[in-house]
């Protein structure tokens, strides 16, 4: 199975980068892409553990980007990990959501919420990089909410009472940042993200590669009108997991969702003519 989206403690996943790889393993993956949410920081220890579970992992990466004043994510794949621009975002990026961190959870002690405190948030994100699932399970641990899922439907959504609101980057942007690393770049879950036919096109003009028709929120209907529409776009196919761990996904195993063997070859091929 070849699985290009997933993501470990260095985002919002529950996994370190060895038990993330050992899961891989166990679930009869052959090619891992590490994704984690607009850091590169883990992709040397996954580099590491996968070649001791004897794995291909490759290095990437999902963007938090706009799309006509709302959020979607670009993936991307086949990374330099060491590439300076991705460094350079990674920092900006982890100083970011810290600091939405501790306004999230000002927000949540004025409500009233006892005992969310940036130290027990940090429990569950490695205390690195912070994002909304490490507060869902500290409100789910304390008793502010039945499970992550509710945390996010009563608290966390956009429209919840302890949401902040983060920096996006245009797609372009995050297109040519990925392209410079050495990638290809790809939409992620476009039916969760609710992206039309038109706006595809949008970002295939900005430089997109592929788009992820095969997600596990995506039904069949769904998978095949990206697929059709991509094909007419130029745009390439990936499938991803988005594994995150069963406490932020309860369900969801690596390997849901796999891209063949030859649809791979062709998405290293177009990242092969990015660094030429």
């Amino acid at each position: 199975m070849i699985d290009l989206h997933s993501h470990t403690l260095h985002s919002d996943g529950e996994r370190s980068p060895p038990e993330l790889l050992a899961l891989a393993k166990a679930a009869g993956i052959a090619v891992l892409s590490v994704t984690d949410h607009d850091t590169v920081s883990g992709i040397p220890a996954c580099l590491a553990a996968a070649e001791v579970v004897g794995i291909r992992l490759i290095p990437g990466i999902e963007l938090s980007c706009e799309l006509h004043g709302r959020e979607v994510h670009i993936l991307g794949h086949f990374l330099n990990p060491a590439a300076p621009g991705l460094l350079r975002l990674g920092g900006e990026m982890m100083a970011e959501r810290r600091e939405r961190m501790v306004q999230m959870i000002d927000r949540a002690r004025l409500a009233g919420f006892a005992g969310i405190t940036l130290e027990k948030v940090a429990a569950y994100s490695g205390g690195e990089n912070f994002g909304r699932p490490h507060l869902a399970r500290a409100l789910v641990a304390e008793g502010h909410a039945k499970s992550v899922k509710d945390a996010f439907d009563r608290f966390l959504s956009s429209r919840g009472p302890l949401y902040v609101d983060r920096r996006r980057l245009p797609v372009r942007e995050a297109a040519d940042l990925i392209h410079s690393a050495g990638g290809t770049a790809s939409v992620a879950h476009p039916g969760a993200n609710k992206v039309s036919q038109v706006e595809l096109k949008v970002m295939a003009d900005a430089g997109l590669d592929a788009v992820e028709a095969l997600h596990p929120e995506h039904v069949p209907s769904q998978a095949e009108a990206y697929e059709r529409w991509g094909a007419l776009l130029g745009l390439l196919v990936t499938a991803g997991s988005d594994y995150h761990g069963p406490r932020v996904q309860p369900g969801r195993k690596l390997g849901d969702r796999s891209l063949s063997q030859n649809q791979l070859l062709a998405l290293e091929e177009r990242a092969t003519s990015h660094r030429v």
